[in-house]
């Protein structure tokens, strides 16, 4: 059974997880295919950080937009941030909360991820506007980022 499974993983995935399932809520786990079930658990934990850090480039990138291009910025009437800039920033930081209310162990990694997630910001945040006057580090804190009222001056 187990070879089986593990022909399947190769040529019909959705096939080979719902047998998995199956053979996991019958405890049978003698015919597991563990090899690919293990990849396949490490993966989940990989694509949420991957997630959370890909929202976090998007709000990184468009808070320096905001900041460094203020000429560009738009409001409403009554004052209130509006366009695609407003827009990016409230849907990264809605996402980005949802995956810490999914996955509370996820705000440990923020941190570790920003580094890496704002050296890509200033990339496509260079590309996009054509300025190269971005600081080196990170000029944001993290609470304030994820503070869903605030914008950089």
């Amino acid at each position: 059974m187990t070879q089986m499974l593990s022909t399947l993983y190769e040529s019909d995935f959705p096939q080979w997880l719902d047998q998995t399932i199956e053979l996991l809520k019958e405890k049978k786990f003698s015919e597991l295919d563990l090899g690919n079930l293990i990849e396949e658990i490490e993966s989940l934990g990989k694509s949420q950080r991957s997630a959370i850090a890909s929202y976090l480039t998007v709000l990184l990138t468009h808070l320096l937009k905001w900041k460094y291009q203020s000429s560009e910025r738009q409001y409403t009437a009554e004052g209130t941030p509006k366009g695609s800039w407003a827009g990016s920033i409230r849907y990264s930081r809605i996402e980005i909360a949802q995956l810490l209310k999914d996955n509370p162990s996820l705000k440990q990694y923020l941190p570790t991820a920003l580094e890496d997630c704002y050296r890509k910001s200033v990339i496509v945040a260079k590309t996009e506007t054509g300025l190269d006057i971005f600081p080196h580090e990170c000029p944001f804190l993290l609470k304030d980022m994820l503070d869903e009222q605030w914008l950089p001056d």
